[in-house]
């Protein structure tokens, strides 16, 4: 291993056959004819003023790999190729969707690379070349590095994918305010991921023309865009179908909200008139009819139970209850979660 600062993440002298070595990196790029692969922590500002020292890189290049806030694209930049990309964030505790940038300026048998947290790919490019089995060249690497980033977000978007199902299954059985939280989720981290997920399928498109590519590298460039392709249209019908669920369990959650107000509503219809009567009953002033016969409070009570029953069945007659009420309302939640789950399971 050679002794480099702590910013250097990477200084690797490819061999051309699939192999690589480190190599010390001195204030000055060695001369080589040979692939040289630099990786650096562009948060240092040390590895800032490292790369505005150079002589073979520009300054406009120099700043490019510095920027701290990116978005995936690929621009010729200083004579060379500049790509920026993205890859989910794998780490344990980490969310998929806090993506991790990396940058890179590719100019003849010179490949400068930028990045503040380890990827992956990158790690397992530079294992494969310290074994003897790793890219061959400038464009390779690349297109390994675009291939591996782009595997690598499949199984983030299918637990994606399973999730949105794992919230239709729930809301059948029971939609409850975790159930809104959990689908939330799922939408916030959609969005979140095609953020970048859609200028990086541009960024590949643009590089699958680019003449200074070999044709088998950017054959494997073209597969990954396909992929990525695919990948973003699967995203777009998750977040598409989280929507869905989301307003469908705002949509049961206030039915039952008017279910309990009917039933309110109902009992205040009985009870309204029924506590006027008690009321004018109560007060307490001369002529109240009644007041003088023992038995005129069962009589009341009486007329207080026949007056309920009567309000009972003329609500019955009316309707309030059976079709009119909770029955259409049941049928109608089931309706509306038929035609989801058939619009979910259409993929």
């Amino acid at each position: 291993m050679a002794d480099n600062p702590a910013w250097v993440k990477l200084a690797l002298r490819l061999d051309g056959a699939g192999g690589a070595t480190d190599f010390n990196l001195g204030e000055q790029l060695p001369e080589s004819k040979q692939t040289l692969w630099v990786n650096l922590d562009y948060t240092a500002e040390a590895a800032h003023e490292w790369l505005l020292a150079q002589a073979r890189v520009p300054e406009s290049a120099a700043e490019a790999l510095s920027t701290p806030d990116t978005r995936p694209r690929a621009a010729e930049v200083g004579g060379g190729l500049l790509v920026y990309l993205r890859g989910v964030n794998l780490y344990p505790d980490a969310r998929p969707e806090d993506m991790i940038a990396i940058r890179l300026w590719i100019k003849d048998n010179l490949i400068i690379s930028t990045q503040k947290r380890q990827l992956f790919t990158v790690s397992e490019i530079s294992d494969s070349l310290r074994k003897g089995d790793g890219p061959r060249s400038a464009s390779q690497l690349l297109a390994w590095l675009t291939d591996g980033l782009t595997w690598r977000m499949e199984d983030v978007i299918e637990r994606i994918e399973d999730l949105v199902g794992e919230c239709s299954d729930a809301l059948e059985q029971k939609p409850d305010r975790a159930l809104t939280h959990a689908i939330s989720s799922v939408r916030r981290r959609s969005i979140a991921l095609r953020r970048y997920l859609a200028p990086q399928r541009e960024a590949i498109n643009r590089l699958q023309g680019d003449a200074r590519l070999d044709r088998d590298d950017a054959e494997l460039i073209r597969e990954a865009g396909d992929r990525l392709q695919r990948l973003v249209e699967d995203l777009d019908a998750a977040r598409d179908q989280a929507t869905l669920l989301q307003e469908e369990v705002f949509s049961v959650q206030n039915e039952a909200i008017n279910d309990r107000m009917y039933l309110l509503a109902i009992i205040s219809a009985i009870f309204l008139p029924l506590g006027f009567l008690t009321g004018l009953f109560g007060i307490n002033i001369g002529g109240m009819p009644g007041v003088e016969d023992p038995d005129a409070f069962w009589w009341f009570l009486g007329f207080l139970g026949v007056l309920s029953v009567l309000l009972l069945l003329w609500m019955m007659r009316l309707r309030w209850f059976g079709d009119r009420a909770s029955k259409a309302v049941r049928l109608g939640r089931l309706g509306v979660l038929t035609r989801t789950n058939w619009l979910l399971r259409k993929k």
